[in-house]
Order: C-alpha cells, then structure tokens, then sequence
C-alpha cells in the first residue's frame, strides 16, 4: 500500500463526504475512489460503506484507522526531526459548535493563517453533542466547547474564557420591565433553546424543575443566531451567552431578565486527547489560542 492512499483513507475518514476529501487532497472525486478501490482491493476488505452522498466506515475501516492514524502521526514526527527550514508544517483538525464558530473562533483561525502559513488548518463546525466523540474517535485534534467548567476523563484541556449567559425577551414582551421574577411568571411561555443535550440548555431546564416547573413549552433550533432573531421578534424566552447578544442588548433589541444563571460556571474550553501525539503543528495552535485569549 502507498502513503498517498493511507493519507487519501484517513481524509475521507475525517470528512465522511469523497467530494470534500478531494478537495483537501487537491485531488478531483475519481482520484480518491480510485485509491480507496485499490487501498480496499490490496487489503481484502471493505473499509467505507457509500450509502448514495453518505460514507460511513465499516468496522473493518474504523479498526484500520487507528493504525493509520499512528502511521501518519510518526511520519510528520520525522519530518519535523529532519527539517532544515525551521518552518512549522503539518495538520491540525479543530472543531467547536456553531455558537464558538461565529463569536470566538475567527479571530484565533485569522491570526494562526497568518503566523503559520505552512501549517494545514482543518476546521469542521460539529453540534456540542458529537465534538468529544469527534475526540475519542480521533476525528479532531483539538475541540473547543462552550460547557460547564469542569475537567473531563480522558482529555486534557484549558479554560479559555468565562462565558456569562442571559435569559432574554424582547422590549415589549410582558415581562420585559420586571425587575424580579418567580418561576410562576415562566407560565405559558415558549422557550426558544438549543438542541437537546446542550450543557446550558440542561442546565436552565434543571433549574425550572428545582423551583417547582413542570414541562415547558419549547422550540428547539441548532443556531444561536436563529434563537437570538426569533427572540427579537417576540417569539419567546432565549437563553444565551452573552458573547453572542452583546450588540443586541446594547442596542436594546433584546432585554435580559433578572433570572440568575450563576449556579453554574459556563465557560469556553480547549480539549484535545491525553494520548495522542502533540506535533509542532498542534503545540503552535495551543499556544496561539492561549495568546489569543488572554488579549480578551
């Protein structure tokens, strides 16, 4: 087997689509399913499933992975070992959820395009509820999460930033102008969250229950954006960091109610994995989020 049909295998590993994982090979579609064809061929086994646009990896694929990912690893290892330039290259495959893509991440990506042109930069935006697996599975080097502040078995990471959040109307929503609330003022109110399993839309949720709320009415969305637009036309009640609604409240488009949300400490974090491999690559983005960060 070739080097270059390992590297085309775990490309489209990662992005699960053989039209994205051309582009990232600089390859047209064929190319890839030709390699894989013969990757799969030379083995004797099939290694990825196409269900129509669909790719999944068989078992089969998911056991060989981990083998790749160890080859590809201790090659870029001695590439840096042998390099003369002094030039970082290599890898390096973030994701974070849609909320941490529009208001955190741009800067960091900006400023390490910038610094390390050398360096491969993948980013794959991934709902909160897939990004540690992403992790385990070793579809990512690094994630970042907007999550309770705790630690997390198996990970190493980094608190970036405290992430305050608010529960928000818009002005002329009847509770608009209260200056203190009691769970029964909540009745009959639509709340406007984040997909099921989100940290913080838990975490709101176990707190109406702790004050004595039963079931609410909701309407679930995967965009803080789309929540933030739909709260400011009087849809319902948003909860969200304060990151995301500054401008809005500013501008009094939105208007926080005074519900407390500090029982719990949210923040954005870093993780990646205890075990693998910190390349050049990956230390440099590390230490240039860190930098990042601490400007805030």
């Amino acid at each position: 087997m070739e080097l270059r049909q390992l590297k085309t295998f775990y490309t489209l590993a990662s992005t699960l689509n053989f039209t994205r994982a051309a582009e990232v090979q600089n390859y047209v579609p064929s190319t890839v399913t030709m390699q894989m064809k013969a990757l799969e061929e030379e083995l004797g086994v099939k290694l990825v499933d196409r269900l129509g646009k669909k790719v999944t990896l068989t078992d089969a694929g998911r056991g060989f992975l981990s083998y790749v990912e160890n080859i590809l690893s201790l090659i870029e290892e001695a590439e840096h070992a042998v390099k003369q330039s002094g030039e970082v290259t290599g890898t390096v495959v973030i994701s974070a959820d849609e909320t941490l893509c529009t208001y955190r991440l741009p800067a960091v990506l900006r400023s390490f395009r910038l610094r390390y042109p050398g360096i491969r930069l993948m980013f794959r935006p991934l709902a909160n509820s897939n990004l540690k697996q992403s992790l385990r599975e070793g579809g990512a080097d690094i994630i970042f999460m907007l999550d309770e502040d705790k630690g997390e078995a198996g990970f190493c990471g980094e608190k970036m930033l405290n992430e305050p959040f608010y529960v928000l109307v818009a002005p002329d929503h009847p509770l608009a102008s209260c200056t203190s609330l009691a769970i029964e003022d909540f009745n009959g109110e639509t709340f406007l969250l984040t997909e099921k399993g989100c940290s913080y839309r838990t975490f709101f949720e176990r707190s109406l229950s702790q004050r004595g709320m039963g079931g609410i009415t909701e309407l679930e969305f995967n965009s803080a954006e789309a929540i933030k637009q739909c709260a400011k036309i009087g849809m319902g009640i948003a909860i969200l960091p304060e990151m995301a609604v500054t401008a809005e409240v500013n501008r009094g488009e939105l208007v926080p109610l005074p519900w407390d949300l500090t029982a719990t400490s949210f923040a954005t974090q870093m993780f990646w994995h205890e075990e693998k491999w910190i390349s050049p690559a990956i230390e440099a983005f590390l230490n240039l989020t860190r930098d990042t960060f601490l400007e805030k």
